[in-house]
């Protein structure tokens, strides 16, 4: 349920806070928050906001200056320096404001969380009479907000403002919306102002003050031109010398007139004793002020803070006169929550649903409303309506917080008789940010609130009861705290008819101050006070209960006083401080009766007494502590001496127990040590057995191989990329005993890497090494040297984000659609093995072949256990703009927040790279998402390919698609493409052939680096991977002679697996030898058709109408010659491998000229096996890393940055803070021009997460 009114969580008043030096003050007050709101009293309005702001000088809040009619004299806001909040100026009709003081706008608070000024529609409805002039002569600093000032039709010089001069360098927020619209002449700018005309006004007095763009380069603030017109670091606004002590206003915080960057904290640190000491010295941050003590009626925080809420795991006391926040010792004690705080925040009005909460409560944290529906009832929620008797909870009740705010009332009560005993209403919340106390429309005719002492802070109005007497009988100016709380009041019943109605004060009350009628309404008695009522006269020499005076107050007597005849019976309410007694005496005090077996405070005899003539209570002679039947003529025992046969029945029990206590002492020792035997005995014989029970989880055992590389077996060629944590090279893996090189790339943690990250890319191996998919890149091997080293396949075309944008003209429908299929089946397998991948985008998809695509980046990937059905996580960098909605929420990652990323992923390749979200922040994509928006359809994509991505999209994770009925889809699509994606000149497309790429060249151009092979090709089991042998029947080498069929042959021969494996399969004898001849066939087939026939176009009616686009069909799976992927027609040629001489590649006119500065330079091995890089790096070398800007992590701001910062994202950081240079920072935000491909030159980065490094790094073709 909404707010009916605009609660402001500020104290109310003014405050005299010493901020400048030689003893002068500064006058605080607090601002409102009602926004464009209606005043509660339009009537009493003007005056409220002049009690508000007469002589302030700083706004603890927002200054909000609204409907406010023409002949209104705002000269009461000419003292205004500084506004902690806002500035509204809306619905006015005057002509001037007199705002000429203000220096700065701190915008802690935004109007509508984007301006820091808002000039709207001041003028009347004709547009004749208005808001002329602004008239803000000294404004030179809006530390964060914008400015809006439209639909002023007689506003002037709204356009002469140099507004970027007035907004802070670190203002990220700096933007105006003017409009300049307006149905009056304006005159000019007066000549003798200087920059180009900038006023605020026609008179020569209204020039701008600019104090930023006159200054030199590296002044933010100047009072002149010259590089010693600079003003401090710590200043805002401007000054009048380059000391901090000279600011017009501060940047941070004010301590006594000088300007710091904290307030002195409150305890200090001391390094010879080593303990936290008091720090004299020490003061409260107050708005932007350090106090030495927080103002009344705000609360003193450990922190070093003035607040009106205490925080969790605290609780509020008071201490003297200072009320403080303490943390609780274990859990803080309950408190009673009012509306606006706790479980109560958001509810409209004390119900009957609610009003449970606050039985039996003296203290109440938060406000108390009656609405209408309070006592009708709201159906909207089933609510019933309140019953009067039920409001006698707050009986009790002392002490609010909050307001009161009262709109209806039951007709039988004629006074607020439930708060008889509140006594103070602190005002910390305050209704429309103004009123404490609020009374309108009720059928009461008194107040009833007898016991109400003070009212903190904010206003009283009291209107529209049309009934109501006695509200000037109130001494409200003995309740009120400040000078600036008013009543304000109107169309209540007139004193007269009051008069005439008999609605006076009852005559005893003193200066005729009273809350209604009566004896108990009185504010003060001019007589006595007996209870709560006033009377002449006490009982102190006559009456059935004599009574003594205290004061003005009277006190009844002990009822064991004997009243006296013409003097007074006591002097005290206790027994003892009779004058005489009524009955006896013991002691000193009076008693009904002598003590008679009584057990006194403290002692376990019991006390006998008897009373004298004297009815004095005296001791017995015999004090019996036993049986005590037989009394004396006085009531005191008798005494009974024990006779010989009790002594000796007394003594024989007392034997018999000592040896029955003896006995039960042995048989329990001796049970003790056996038991203790048969413990050892049996511990020992169980030792062999299983101590823990089975729990079997019925999860198969994962037998993936891990491969251990020696550190010679690896030679590392070039970089490929380097970060905080590592560097990835491009290399190549000479297993031992072997005559073969396989293209890899290697992933090296640096030296003093932290165990974390050493954990963290063993976890990366681990899931790696358990996946065997065609479509899901695999682990080659790990070198365990003093820095982690992780072996991957090399894939030579890169990331396919860059290869869409690259090649986006040579791209047709059916490549788009053979690449959701395959990226589709790839996250199926990986649903099947249960890991989710938790970070799928186009740019962790690699490319093998234009026809054959690959998922990577498991750094982020999780592996359920059996049990398992989602996962969590901590902490860490996220990509937000590809995450479902649960997941950036709540951390929740399942296989279908992947469905989701795969949605994004698709819409990448449809829109040929593109970013999602382009332009709009990542702390903002949660509310976006929340509110139903979602990324655009594609030009190309039909309705069909858009709705699968729709239903990946969707809120409720169990109605989005699964990955198998994506593959469905998907392959269904595929086999007839350019029905559902619409590229112009389709059939001209094609991808068969490189694009002069660099892999294959900067390879080729190493020394020794020939006769490569694939990574795939060596991992099919043979004989010498065990051995130490290796036979040419088991693997091939690649020749530079394999032509196209052949090499799409191979890429069938990966897919085709019948079956994917729960997680990586292990080695066995019969698959080694299935495989093997499977190889063998496939090479002396493709030899055959190389030698023997032409190349020939493939059949067009077995791609559209197969089954399954990416899976060969009944008849491909018999003749291997036939292509496992459905491709575009092509007759290029398909290197696959790479030691393709170039003179085999067919003509590309992309090559590049001889002697052309990009190419490659000559390099020689280092001491380590590394390959140099030449000081002129070529084309799309690795010099710097680029920011990601979805990994982005927000860098801490340095403590001497002049502005906290603005632009922290919630939605999207790294938990651990990384430290880091703000200019580097900035600089790497700067967005690259587009290439003529209407795309950034700079690929996209690798993951941050797979690459194990902190700084991102640009996706180069050379990609594992």
């Amino acid at each position: 349920m909404g707010h009916i009114f605009c609660p402001c969580w500020f104290g109310m008043g003014i405050l005299l806070v010493s901020v400048w030096p030689s003893g002068s003050t500064t006058e605080v007050c607090t601002g409102t928050d009602m926004k464009l709101q209606q005043p509660s009293s339009p009537k009493n309005h003007p005056d409220t906001l002049r009690r508000l702001y007469e002589h302030c000088q700083v706004v603890q809040g927002n200054l909000e200056i609204t409907y406010l009619p023409a002949d209104v004299d705002t000269s009461f806001l000419k003292d205004i320096r500084e506004v902690q909040g806002y500035v509204l100026i809306a619905k006015n009709h005057m002509h001037h404001l007199h705002l000429n003081s203000l220096l700065i706008i701190r915008g802690t608070q935004l109007y509508e969380e984007k301006y820091a000024l808002a000039v709207l529609d001041n003028a009347d409805s004709s547009g004749d009479v208005g808001l002329q002039e602004l008239g803000m002569l000294k404004l030179t600093e809006i530390l964060k907000g914008s400015v809006i000032i439209e639909r002023n039709p007689q506003l002037c010089f709204q356009e002469t403002i140099h507004w970027e001069a007035i907004f802070h360098k670190y203002n990220w927020q700096k933007y105006t919306e003017i409009s300049s619209h307006r149905r009056r002449n304006c005159p000019d700018c007066s000549q003798i102002c200087p920059h180009n005309n900038h006023c605020w006004g026609e008179a020569k007095g209204n020039c701008q003050i600019l104090t930023s763009t006159i200054c030199a380069s590296s002044c933010p603030r100047c009072k002149g031109g010259h590089p010693t017109d600079c003003c401090h670091e710590q200043c805002a606004a401007g000054c009048t010398g380059p000391k901090h002590s000279d600011c017009l206003a501060c940047l941070h915080f004010n301590h006594s007139g000088i300007c710091e960057l904290h307030c002195p904290p409150l305890m200090n640190y001391n390094p010879d004793t080593f303990e936290i000491m008091h720090n004299p010295n020490g003061r409260y941050t107050f708005g932007a002020s350090c106090v030495p003590h927080c103002p009344y009626n705000y609360l003193a925080a450990e922190v070093g803070s003035c607040t009106l809420v205490c925080p969790q795991n605290s609780q509020e006391v008071s201490i003297g006169a200072m009320q403080k926040c303490e943390k609780c010792d274990s859990s803080c004690p309950e408190v009673c929550y009012g509306l606006g705080m706790d479980f109560l925040k958001g509810v409209r009005a004390v119900n009957a649903s609610n009003i449970h909460h606050f039985t039996g409560c003296t203290k109440i944290f938060g406000s108390l409303a009656f609405l209408k529906e309070t006592f009708a009832g709201d159906p909207a929620t089933n609510t019933p309506p309140l019953q009067p008797e039920q409001l006698e909870v707050f009986v009790h009740l002392k002490d609010l917080t909050g307001f009161l705010y009262i709109e209806s009332w039951p007709e039988t009560l004629l006074d607020l008789s439930p708060f008889q005993n509140l006594q103070v209403i602190r005002g910390r919340a305050l209704y429309n940010g103004a009123y404490s106390l609020t009374l309108q429309n009720l059928n009461i005719s008194s107040l009833g609130l007898r016991s109400l002492q003070e009212i903190s802070s904010g206003m009283v109005l009291i209107h529209h009861n049309p009934n109501l007497c006695f509200i000037q009988n109130v001494p409200w100016d003995d309740i009120f705290r400040n000078p600036r709380q008013k009543l304000f009041h109107n169309d209540n019943n007139s004193p007269e008819q009051c008069d005439l109605q008999g609605q006076v004060c009852y005559s005893l009350c003193s200066q005729g101050h009273c809350w209604g009628p009566g004896k108990s309404q009185c504010v003060s008695c001019s007589g006595f006070l007996r209870g709560k009522e006033c009377i002449e006269n006490c009982n102190v020499l006559d009456g059935d209960i004599r009574e003594y005076v205290n004061g003005t107050q009277c006190f009844p007597c002990h009822p064991e006083c004997m009243p006296q005849n013409g003097t007074e019976s006591c002097y005290g309410s206790e027994a003892d401080q009779c004058i005489a007694c009524a009955h006896y005496k013991d002691g000193l005090s009076c008693v009904e009766r002598c003590p008679s077996g009584v057990k006194l405070d403290g002692s376990f005899i019991p006390v006998w007494k008897y009373p004298d003539e004297d009815n004095v209570c005296q001791l017995c002679p015999v004090n019996c502590t036993l049986s005590c039947v037989l009394r004396d003529e006085f009531g005191c025992p008798v005494d009974q001496k024990p006779s010989h046969a009790s002594s000796i029945i007394a003594g024989v029990v007392s034997a018999a127990l000592a040896l029955l206590l003896l006995l039960l002492t042995v048989i329990c020792i001796n049970r003790r040590k056996q038991q203790e035997r048969k413990h050892t005995m049996r511990r020992l014989l169980q030792e062999t057995e299983l101590v823990e029970p089975l729990t079997p989880s019925g999860a198969l055992p994962n037998q993936a191989q891990m491969r251990i590389l020696k550190e010679t077996e690896l030679k590392k060629v070039k970089v490929l990329g380097s970060g905080a944590f590592g560097t990835v090279y491009k290399g190549v893996w000479i297993p031992d005993g072997e005559n073969v090189k396989i293209p890899v790339a290697i992933k090296v943690l640096r030296e003093n890497t932290s165990p974390k990250a050493n954990k963290e890319i063993l976890d990366e191996a681990y899931v790696m090494a358990g996946v065997g998919s065609p479509y899901v890149s695999r682990l080659l091997g790990i070198c365990l040297t003093s820095t982690v080293q992780l072996v991957t396949q090399l894939m030579p075309y890169g990331c396919l984000l860059d290869y869409v944008r690259e090649n986006k003209d040579r791209i047709g429908s059916q490549d788009l659609l053979n690449w959701c299929v395959q990226i589709a089946k790839g996250m199926s397998y990986l649903e099947d093995v249960r890991l989710v991948h938790r970070d799928l985008a186009a740019r962790n998809v690699l490319v093998k072949s234009p026809n054959h695509v690959k998922i990577t980046d498991f750094g982020l990937a999780r592996l359920l256990d059996i049990d398992e059905t989602e996962y969590h996580a901590d902490g860490g960098k996220v990509p937000i703009k590809w995450m479902a909605l649960e997941s950036i929420l709540r951390r929740r990652f399942t296989h279908q927040s992947d469905v989701w990323s795969y949605g994004v992923t698709v819409w990448e390749l449809m829109t040929f790279g593109a970013k999602p979200y382009d332009g709009i922040p990542a702390r903002e994509i949660p509310d976006l998402l929340e509110k139903g928006e979602r990324l655009p359809q594609p030009p190309i994509c039909t309705i069909d390919v858009y709705m699968i991505m729709v239903k990946c999209w969707m809120i409720d994770s169990e109605c989005r698609p699964k990955f198998r009925e994506l593959v469905t889809e998907f392959t269904r699509m595929a086999r007839d493409p350019q029905r559902f994606v619409v590229i112009q000149n389709d059939e001209k497309m094609g991808l068969a052939s490189p694009i002069d790429s660099t892999f294959y060249r900067t390879l080729l151009e190493e020394e020794d680096m020939q006769d490569l092979v694939d990574a795939e090709e060596y991992l099919v089991p043979h004989q010498g991977f065990f051995s130490g042998e290796t036979s040419a029947d088991y693997r091939s080498r690649i020749s530079s002679t394999r032509n196209a069929i052949e090499t799409q042959m191979d890429a069938g021969e990966t897919e085709e697996s019948p079956q994917y494996p729960y997680l990586g399969p292990s080695l066995s004898e019969e698959s080694e030898s299935i495989t093997s001849n499977l190889r063998e066939e496939d090479y002396t087939a493709s030899k055959a058709v190389q030698n023997s026939a032409p190349l020939q176009a493939p059949d067009c009616s077995l791609q559209r109408y197969s089954e399954d686009p990416t899976s060969a069909s009944v008849n491909e799976k018999e003749n291997p010659d036939n292509k496992s992927y459905t491709t575009p027609l092509t007759l290029a040629v398909i290197p696959e491998y790479v030691n393709q001489p170039e003179n085999n590649l067919p003509p590309n006119k992309n090559l590049r000229l001889q002697g052309s500065t990009l190419e490659k330079q000559k390099r020689h091995m280092g001491k380590n096996g590394l390959i140099k890089e030449p000081k002129n790096a070529f084309y799309m070398s690795f010099t710097s890393a680029v920011e990601n800007p979805e990994y982005l992590t927000p860098c801490s701001v340095p403590a001497s940055s002049p502005l906290p910062q603005a632009f922290d994202n919630l939605y999207y950081w790294n938990q651990e803070n990384p430290k880091c240079n703000p200019a580097e920072f900035f600089a790497t935000s700067i967005v690259p021009p587009a290439a003529t491909n209407g795309f950034p030159p700079t690929p996209t980065a690798e993951n941050l997460e797979y690459l194990g490094l902190s700084e991102p790094v640009t996706c180069s073709k050379d990609f594992a």
